[in-house]
């Protein structure tokens, strides 16, 4: 078995742990960053970036990945493919496990491993990734402008990004399978009052469909009642907001998570409950998900790394 060992080892490599590594590398600390099961994140599948500061033509979320990844390399940062699997924060130095065999011995660990966005389970929804399917409208609704979209979901969430889409296609279709909105009351009524907003209740999705790009999702209403009906609804952009799940299952038995599973930190700081262990980026963060906050809190973490060994902790 090989084993390796690191004053800082950052699970993760999405904009915060290639940020953490870019700052942990600056600060002489020679840190490890093991890339998870999607190198780059979740980024990975947009497939443009506009809205990341000092790309003025735009890029694409690739792009942005491997420059992000470069650019750790340069100063350092010992980046190798490959999942973290299990954890030992028993004591420090803490102890890591691959799903190759590597075990890396750290004085520190930085938790970047991300959140993934919950998925209705179709086959379409994978065949349009970047193509019309979406998972954050933030990201990509700057491109609908002008068009119609849906979205999936009942929640504050689903309402929130109905509402901001609203602002940008010229109709939003929010498809919600049961016959009322989960939902705040007050974003119900922002969601009621917008002209171009059509709530479809009673509607579940069951496909999508398009030629090179997609065209519109295949729905049907009144799921068994004898009201039940399958229409097909023409749609450019079709956005989930069912939810995220945080990335988390390799340390949730010893890392305090909150009621919907994120990473509790010690705000303003990045500390978790265990001393050395520091998260950044979407696995603790349930509200902003976009690539500049996850950048932001990587820096912190890096910063209160190189603070926690100051301090000889």
């Amino acid at each position: 078995m090989t084993a390796l060992t690191t004053k800082c080892l950052i699970v993760g490599s999405g904009p915060a742990g290639y940020t953490a590594a870019l700052y942990t590398s600056r600060a002489n600390l020679k840190p490890i960053v093991m890339e998870g099961l999607t190198p780059g994140g979740q980024l990975t599948i947009t497939t443009e970036v506009e809205n990341f500061p000092g790309y003025p033509d735009g890029t694409t979320g690739t792009g942005l990945m491997d420059d992000m990844r470069r650019q750790a390399e340069r100063f350092g940062a010992d980046i190798r493919s490959g999942l973290v699997t299990k954890f030992d924060f028993s004591k420090r130095p803490f102890t890591a496990e691959t799903d190759s065999g590597l075990t890396i011995t750290a004085d520190t660990i930085i938790l970047a491993t991300g959140a993934s966005a919950r998925f209705l389970g179709l086959d379409d929804e994978q065949k349009y990734m970047g193509l019309g399917v979406s998972a954050c409208a933030t990201c990509d609704g700057f491109f609908y402008r002008g068009k119609k979209v849906a979205v999936v979901g009942g929640g504050d969430t689903a309402c929130e990004e109905a509402l901001y889409l609203s602002n940008l296609a010229s109709q939003v279709y929010l498809i919600v399978r049961k016959n009322y909105l989960r939902a705040s009351k007050v974003m119900q009524d922002r969601v009621m009052a917008r002209q171009n907003i059509e709530v479809l209740f009673n509607t579940n999705t069951t496909g999508l469909y398009g030629e090179e790009f997609l065209e519109g999702a295949h729905l049907v209403e009144f799921v068994g009642t004898p009201q039940e009906r399958t229409i097909d609804l023409p749609v450019d952009g079709f956005f989930l907001a069912i939810g995220h799940k945080p990335n988390t299952e390799a340390f949730a038995s010893e890392i305090e998570l909150d009621k919907d599973g994120y990473v509790v930190t010690d705000h303003p700081h990045t500390a978790t409950n265990i001393p050395g262990v520091f998260a950044a980026g979407d696995v603790a963060d349930p509200y902003y998900r976009q690539a500049i906050t996850a950048a932001g809190s990587g820096c912190r973490a890096a910063l209160d790394v190189e603070r926690f060994l100051a301090e000889g902790a």
